[in-house]
């Protein structure tokens, strides 16, 4: 049975039983500060568990994409652990409890294959619960299950969070008994690889802080306990249902699996008995290459693209231990484009978003691959230096601080730096990079931690809600209003007055403040109170529904309680409106001339002007923005009429709608539309025609990551300020240069490239004003013991290769059957500098260029015995470094 039916029986069992069917949310955890990807199928459900929000049904089920990362590094050396995984779940909410869940999990899971169910044998089944849950127990012998299968555990195995301050409660897990050829008997106390975990019953009933362990927590609060999340992954089921030993084997990943062997050579098949990391790396790494690539996949589906941050890094980590992984297998060609086909073919009949963006997947992914195997190559060149630099010094072991920075600066592998090292006979600190890895994680966990601020620390934002509900925005249709203060929040909570000079988080009932969002910047204004007034100078939204007004007051006293009168600054707001329909112009005029790929990344909707990051592989051509601005231009005195309606998910896809990766939407949404030219899902603010824009500029295109580039516009009379101060520029080089405006481009190009020309000139001049002496120096040689002696500086500002060239060439007009040494000094911005040229006859007689320049810089300096150079050292000091030359050779004499 493939996971694609698994997921297909799973919803309707739950459907049939009454469930919402909801669909999975995207892997990135938009919603929660505290997590990078969502890694449980409860968490978009976290504001209903927590009374934030309230559901619109009572039962819930879904099959979540989730990621998780802490256990990476056993990928492929257990049946237990992977990257990306599918989690089915149902979910009551103030419905039924455990004695409802229970039953429904037993049912589907023993239920016969033609009657809907996964028909698994129920005397191979065996349940865990928490150790004092005498309920669970009976409930379980009630459907059958012997007390023989029912195995008490502590908080370790057996209570279940998120792994941050949120729900959590008891669990009870369903195992099934593989075999005998999988491990020992005894349950799944004694062998978790035979015994495999299917199905965890989640009783959330607490809600807790402080998960540094799950044998250290603090209950905060008890959940209703109604409350319960029963979470199932679809490989583990499908794996079981297979008989097949690991969860990688099954029918998403066995073709990569199979693909990336046969590139490698390497054999590939389904193993008996469980999965030997050390004793079969081969196995490992093709395991880690199936899941990685796939999760790869799914990242880049969502929207994650490859950076040096956050989830960013996340996915950058993931693809490049894929990469390396093939490449220890023997293949050195760019594997991406052979194996995220055939994941994409695997995973597009549950996603089939996958296979439609494909085009913009496989852009970012293979772009990746070809960068870090770039950085393979340049790390394996850092690498050669450093073993040379070992080996010269008469080291036998790489420094552990070398190997870290390789590993942290360049991305270069420490288990690749250890296969070269041992190739070229030497060790590798393993112990100083592991302690250096450990500060780092330490550092890492520490930021970690301190950011780690969790639903507990939103008490008075949630009393603020549970006051009042949710907060009506009105700014769409009114700039002022009249409302009620529903609270006033101080730095440490909740109060009932503020004074003049203080400064607040105010709450109202309902407000034309639009909060911050969707990269358009919050409303500022004023708020009336009585006799007090605050100015108001951001606009939040901390929790869903509840929208927050940063403000200080400025006269007189605020009372919790009282009406207040809200108005907005409407210059501001029509300001940053006109730049948020300039966002959606340039957005749908990227992908007209660049494709459908290009999707924005991030925005900024500020007063007059845009900042817009979208995704594309490469620099966008001037030609191409040029094209962009001037089509935005003409929708503009189009004068198109922009409209803004709400409908659902399904009926905004249909017609076409842009919506953004990550951004999480309900089931009703709100459409923006600029006439028949741009349409996208928006909660922002707009104008009401595109005329009202005026006109849109371009100022740049940059990079800002890997496969990410950023427009910066100004809109409506900032874009006209820029233009005029253009146009006064340009004046005025008119003037100057004394020709028509149109020609003042071509006239500065024709005196750069004149002033190029002259210093090219100047730099030859030079030179030979360098070189001119090199004959009256070799004539005026001194001999010291049989050695012609050239000591000369050079002069000041002369160019590194004119200096070289001048000692050469003084070397050479020098009889080469006499013994000849040339020293030439120079300075150049505040140091000093030497280079030593000898001839073959000098070589002869013992002497060296590399070890006379070391002599005289205290062992710095490189090169080799004909030809070396060094400085470094205050410029005042080149006398002395010909002086020291020449003692050496006298003392060698």
């Amino acid at each position: 049975m493939k996971t694609a039916e698994v997921k297909r029986r799973f919803l309707a069992h739950f459907e049939a039983n009454g469930h919402t069917v909801v669909p999975s949310a995207p892997l990135p955890a938009i919603d929660d500060p505290n997590l990078l990807f969502i890694n449980a199928g409860m968490v978009q459900f976290v504001p209903f568990f927590l009374g934030q929000q309230t559901p619109p049904y009572s039962r819930a089920a879904s099959v979540q994409k989730c990621i998780r990362t802490p256990d990476i590094d056993e990928v492929g050396k257990t049946s237990r652990h992977g990257t990306f995984f599918q989690m089915n779940g149902n979910f009551s909410f103030g419905d039924y409890f455990k004695a409802g869940a229970i039953p429904l999990a037993w049912e589907l899971s023993t239920k016969p294959v033609e009657q809907g169910g996964f028909g698994l044998d129920p005397e191979r089944i065996w349940a865990t619960v928490y150790l004092d849950d005498d309920e669970a127990i009976e409930i379980w012998k009630k459907t059958g299950m012997p007390s023989e299968r029912i195995v008490r555990r502590g908080k370790k195995d057996n209570f279940w969070s998120m792994g941050i301050p949120g729900p959590a409660g008891p669990c009870s897990e369903l195992f099934y008994d593989r075999g005998p050829q999988y491990g020992r008997d005894g349950g799944p106390e004694v062998d978790e690889d035979r015994f495999m975990e299917f199905w965890n019953l989640v009783f959330m009933q607490h809600e807790i802080t402080d998960v540094t362990s799950k044998e250290n927590f603090r209950i905060v609060a008890d959940l209703p306990k109604q409350n319960i999340d029963t979470g199932m992954g679809l490989e583990r089921i499908a794996s079981i249902l297979q008989g097949v030993d690991n969860l990688y084997e099954i029918d998403e990943v066995h073709p990569i699996l199979a693909k990336a062997a046969e590139l490698t050579g390497k054999k590939y098949g389904a193993h008996s008995g469980h999965v030997a990391g050390e004793s079969h790396p081969d196995d490992v790494r093709l395991r880690v290459i199936a899941d990685h690539v796939r999760t790869a996949l799914m990242l880049i589906g969502d929207g994650v693209v490859p950076s040096n941050e956050g989830r960013g890094y996340v996915l950058r980590r993931i693809m490049r231990r894929a990469i390396r992984a093939i490449r220890l297998l023997g293949w050195q060609e760019p594997a991406l484009p052979i194996l995220l086909p055939i994941a994409r073919d695997c995973m597009s009949p549950s996603y089939p978003e996958l296979a439609e963006e494909f085009g913009r997947i496989s852009t970012y992914a293979y772009a990746e691959e070809d960068a870090f195997l770039s950085t393979l190559k340049a790390g394996t060149t850092i690498l050669d230096t450093a073993i040379a630099d070992t080996k010269t010094s008469g080291g036998k072991q790489l420094a552990g601080d070398k190997a870290f920075q390789l590993h942290d600066t360049y991305g270069f592998p420490i288990d690749l730096t250890l296969e070269i090292a041992q190739e070229q006979g030497l060790q590798v600190d393993q112990e100083g990079f592991r302690r250096l890895m450990a500060d780092q994680r330490a550092r890492a966990k520490a930021d970690a931690a301190a950011r780690k601020t969790g639903h507990a620390d939103l008490s008075a934002y949630r009393s603020a809600l549970d006051a009042g509900g949710k907060v009506e925005f009105t700014g769409y249709q009114e700039i002022t209003r009249e409302s009620r203060v529903r609270a006033l929040i101080g730095e440490k909570g909740r109060i009932e007055v503020a004074g003049e000079g203080d400064f607040v988080e105010l709450v109202l009932d309902t407000t034309p403040f639009y909060a911050e969002g969707g990269g358009q910047q919050a409303d500022t204004g004023v708020i009336k109170v009585g006799s007090g007034q605050l100015e108001v100078v951001d606009v939040q939204q901390p929790i869903p529904g509840l929208i927050v007004h940063k403000a200080r007051v400025i006269r007189g006293e605020v009372r919790a309680g009282e009406t207040g009168f809200a108005e907005i600054d409407v210059t501001r707001r029509k300001a940053i409106s006109r730049s948020h329909t300039a966002t959606h112009l340039v957005h749908q005029t990227m992908r007209n001339f660049l494709g459908e790929s290009a999707t924005q990344a991030g925005s900024l909707n500020a007063p007059g002007r845009l900042r817009f990051d979208f995704h594309t592989p490469g620099a966008v051509n001037p030609s191409v923005l040029f094209d962009v601005e001037q089509q935005i231009n003409e929708v503009l005195l189009r004068d198109l009429e922009v409209t803004a309606f709400v409908t659902s998910q399904e009926e905004a896809r249909r017609l076409g709608a842009m919506a953004l990766f990550g951004e999480k939407y309900g089931d009703e949404v709100r459409v923006v539309e600029v006439g028949d030219y741009a349409r996208e899902l928006c909660g922002g603010t707009h104008v009401s025609r595109s005329g009202q824009l005026g006109l849109v500029k371009i100022l740049t295109e940059s990079s800002i990551g890997s496969g990410v580039r950023r427009v910066e516009a100004l809109v409506g009379l900032d874009a006209f300020g820029y233009l005029a101060k253009e146009h006064l520029l340009v004046s005025r080089l008119a003037d100057l240069f004394r020709v028509p405006g149109d020609q003042v481009a071509d006239r500065v190009e024709q005196t750069v490239t004149a002033l190029r020309d002259a210093e090219k000139e100047l730099e030859k001049l030079r030179a030979q004003m360098v070189l001119g002496g090199a004959g009256a120096l070799a004539d005026q040689s001194k001999d010291l013991h049989g050695v012609a002696w050239v000591g000369t500086e050079a002069p000041e500002g002369a160019a590194g290769n004119d200096v070289r060239t001048l000692a050469q060439e003084i070397r050479g007009k020098i009889d080469p059957a006499r013994p000849a040494v040339v020293a030439v000094t120079s300075r150049s911005n505040g140091k000093a500098s030497l280079i030593v040229a000898i001839n073959a006859a000098a070589k002869s007689r013992g002497l060296s260029a590399a070890d006379l320049v070391k002599g005289a810089l205290s062992g710095r300096g490189g090169g080799n015995a004909d030809l070396a150079q060094g400085g470094g050292i205050p410029a005042d000091q080149a006398p002395r470094l010909l002086a020291s030359i020449e003692k050496s050779l006298a003392e060698a004499s």
